[in-house]
C-alpha cells in the first residue's frame, strides 16, 4: 500500500547541517541520501514519502542531522521519544527546537564567556570579601547590543564541578539557549560567604545569628550593579534587571523584590527557604508593586511535604495586592520528582531564563 505522507519541520535558523528522517522504515539508519528534507526556508524542511515506498502501517521516526550524535533533543538539551505517525496520514507540521551536536548537548562555541569581575569584593557591613564572575553572551564582542542581567547567589555551585553539592551548569544551560537565540542575558555570579550564608541571607534571627540580608542586598544595590553596569552594556532598568537562586538563595531573591522592586523587577525563585521567614507571607499581603513584575517560582514535591504548598500560599499573599499595584505575572513549576538538588534546578534554568526574558 502506498502513502503520499508529507512531513513540514520547523527548526531554530543557526545550523547549517542538512536534516534526515530516520526510522523504522530504513533500519534506523541516521543519514541516508532518500531520506534527506528539503529546505525550503529559513529553519523549514520538508519531505514526502515516495508514493511506491513500502512503508509500515505504523512509522517510528526521529530527525537527525546526519548521524545519531546529531539527534533531535528538546527544548533544553534531553533525550525525546520517538515519533509515530500512521502511514496514511497527509501531513505532519513539527517542531524540533534542539540538536545533539557531535554526541554533545550543545555547540562549545556558544558557552558564554566568563570573567573574573573580582574576588575581593568587600561587603559593607558584613565585613566579608566576595568573589564575582561575569558570565557574557558568547557573541558579545560581535555586536553593540546592551543586555539584561541576573544575578545569581551561591556562586560556588552555580558552573563548573560545583563545590560540595554538585553543579546548575549555567555556562552548559547558556549555550544550549544560544542555538535558538535565546541567550542575551548576563549572568552575574555571586560566591557565598562559606559558614556566615545563613545569616547573609536571612532578615530575622536565627540558630545561626542575626540575619544580615539587608546588608548583602546594600552590597548587590549600591557596590556591585554600579560596576557591572560601567563594565559591561547593560540594560539597567528595572524590567532588564534580575535576581535569584535555590533554597536561602530563592528566600533573599524573594526580599530583594519585595524590599527593592524599584531596583529588581524580575525573580527566579527555585526551592525558597520560607519556613525560616514566615513573615514573608504578611510581607507579600502588603506589598504593592510600583512597575511590572515577573516572577519565576519552581518547586518539588519530593522536597518536603511543604515546599510547594508554601510557595501556593505566597503566590496567593502576593496576589491579593494587585487590585491595587501594578501587575505582577508569578509563574509556578511544580515538578513532582523534585528534590532539593542542584540537578532539578540546573534543569529548571533554561526554562526559567526563557520565561522571564522572552
Amino acid at each position: 500500500m502506498s502513502s503520499s505522507l508529507r512531513l513540514e519541520l520547523t527548526t531554530p535558523d543557526n545550523d547549517e547541517r542538512p536534516v534526515y528522517v530516520s526510522g523504522n522504515f530504513c533500519d534506523w539508519l541516521p543519514d541516508i541520501d532518500v531520506f534527506q528534507m528539503t529546505p525550503v526556508g529559513p529553519g523549514q524542511f520538508i519531505y514526502e514519502f515516495p508514493g511506491d515506498l513500502p512503508l509500515p502501517d505504523q512509522l517510528e521516526y526521529k530527525y537527525t542531522r546526519g548521524g545519531w550524535d546529531h539527534v533531535e533533543l528538546d527544548a533544553f538539551g534531553g533525550p525525546v521519544p520517538n515519533r509515530t505517525a500512521l502511514r496514511t496520514n497527509d501531513v505532519r507540521r513539527e517542531y524540533v527546537p534542539h540538536w545533539r551536536w557531535f554526541g554533545g548537548p550543545f555547540n562549545p562555541a556558544y558557552l558564554p564567556r566568563i570573567e573574573l569581575l573580582g574576588d575581593t569584593f568587600k561587603v559593607p557591613t558584613i565585613d566579608r570579601f566576595r568573589r564575582v564572575h561575569a558570565l557574557l553572551p558568547h557573541d558579545y564582542d560581535e555586536s553593540d547590543k546592551r543586555y539584561p542581567v541576573l544575578y545569581l547567589h551561591d556562586g560556588q555551585n552555580l558552573f563548573g564541578g560545583g563545590a560540595g553539592y554538585g553543579s546548575w551548569e549555567i555556562d552548559q544551560k547558556m549555550a544550549i539557549l544560544a542555538a535558538r537565540h535565546h541567550h542575551e542575558v548576563i549572568l552575574i555570579s555571586i560566591d557565598h560567604a562559606n559558614d556566615e550564608r545563613i545569616r547573609e541571607f536571612t532578615f530575622h534571627r536565627t540558630r545561626a545569628g542575626n540575619g544580615r540580608g539587608q546588608f548583602y542586598l546594600d552590597f548587590i544595590r549600591h557596590t556591585l550593579k554600579p560596576i557591572v553596569d560601567r563594565s559591561f552594556r547593560t540594560l539597567p532598568d528595572t524590567a532588564n534587571t534580575g535576581i535569584g537562586g535555590s533554597s536561602l538563595g530563592g528566600l533573599i531573591s524573594l526580599y530583594a523584590g519585595l524590599m527593592h522592586p524599584n531596583v529588581f523587577g524580575r525573580l527566579m525563585i527555585f526551592s525558597p527557604a520560607l519556613w525560616i521567614s514566615p513573615k514573608i507571607y504578611f510581607d507579600a499581603i502588603r506589598f504593592q508593586a510600583p512597575v511590572p513584575m515577573k516572577i519565576y517560582a519552581y518547586g518539588g514535591e519530593q522536597e518536603s511535604k511543604y515546599m510547594v504548598p508554601n510557595i501556593q500560599r505566597f503566590k496567593d499573599s502576593l496576589i491579593r495586592q494587585q487590585y491595587v499595584g501594578n501587575p505582577i505575572n508569578l509563574h509556578l513549576s511544580v515538578d513532582p520528582e523534585g528534590t532539593h538538588q542542584e540537578v532539578h534546578w540546573s534543569r529548571e534554568f533554561p526554562k526559567a531564563i526563557e520565561w522571564l526574558f522572552y
